[in-house]
């Protein structure tokens, strides 16, 4: 078992990589996608992409993005706490 102090660095570490991770994603989406959004032109569900991205996509890559941080934050949470809880 590693020391507690070990174990906090860690949980930190993933937890900045993985909201750096989220938070690029979130301003690709925010910022270079509608910035290149004439260049999408090409049919997505019988739609142009650019239309699709800004009335649809970007809203569900959003909301993608919120599940997986919850996801993912219950695993490390659960990974890094579980001998927390077993002692009490």
């Amino acid at each position: 078992m590693t020391p507690p102090r070990n174990r906090l660095t860690n949980y930190r570490k993933k937890t900045n990589r993985m909201s750096l991770v989220l938070m690029l994603v979130w301003g690709v989406v925010s910022f270079v996608i509608p910035m290149y959004a004439r260049d999408l032109d090409f049919l997505f569900f019988d739609w142009p992409f650019s239309f699709w991205m800004a009335a649809q996509g970007s809203i569900l890559i959003y909301m993608l993005i919120v599940v997986v941080y919850a996801y993912r934050m219950n695993k490390l949470d659960d990974q890094y706490h579980q001998s927390d809880d077993t002692k009490a």
